[in-house]
Order: structure tokens, then C-alpha cells, then sequence
């Protein structure tokens, strides 16, 4: 099974703006794999993009919060989209996230990837 190396640690440095303070690793597919992406300190985030209407059922940040910094690095450092949404709904799961909300914010980044075209 995938895994993240550590917790996930950020300082707010803005109104919807933070920073990791620690850099952490997130391998793909299963632990230790040689498929892996580092997210280093210094990494600046807003968490989920998620419109203010839908922040009482899924907020910014909640239990997801690590894999959607996870698929920010991704996207800001030019993975494809659609890994990146493919390793961000990967990601809830090992963080363990209810299925019915990865699929809920799986389907909406790759929605919002594919009209943004």
C-alpha cells in the first residue's frame, strides 16, 4: 500500500496561504516503492480548492488535507492532471478518508481538469 513518510506540518502565512514546514514523501502504489514524490519545505498551499458553498460538507482542509497539498506540488511542478488526480484520490485512501468523500473530490478535480482545457 502507498504511504506518506510523515505528518503533514505547515505554518499559515496568508488568508488561505500556508507553508510546509516539513518536507515529506509519498510513495505511489506501495511502500518504499521506487515511485515516489517529495514535497519539500517551503512548499506553499491552499489546501483544497474546494467554492466557499460546499465549505459546511467539505471544507479546505479536514482529514484529506495532506493529499491535497500532495496534488497542489503535483500540479504546480507539471505531473499530468490526471495522475495527479489519480495519486490525490490513491492519497485519501491511505489517509483514510471516508470512500464516499474521495469519490465526491476525486470527481470534482477531474471535472474541473477537464473543462479547464
Amino acid at each position: 500500500m502507498s504511504s506518506f513518510t510523515d505528518p503533514l506540518t505547515v505554518t499559515k502565512i496568508g488568508a488561505r496561504t500556508w507553508r510546509v514546514e516539513r518536507a515529506f514523501t509519498y510513495f505511489i502504489g506501495t511502500e518504499n516503492s521506487d515511485n515516489f514524490i517529495v514535497v519539500p519545505n517551503g512548499f506553499e498551499t491552499d489546501f483544497a480548492s474546494v467554492p466557499r458553498f460546499f465549505w459546511r460538507i467539505l471544507p479546505p482542509d479536514g482529514e484529506y488535507t495532506q493529499a491535497a497539498v500532495l496534488h497542489d506540488f503535483m500540479i504546480t511542478h507539471g505531473w499530468l492532471k490526471s495522475t495527479s488526480d489519480f495519486v490525490f484520490y490513491e492519497a485519501m485512501g491511505v489517509l483514510q478518508v471516508p470512500s464516499w468523500k474521495r469519490s465526491v473530490m476525486f470527481f470534482a478535480v477531474r471535472m474541473f481538469h477537464l473543462f479547464q482545457k
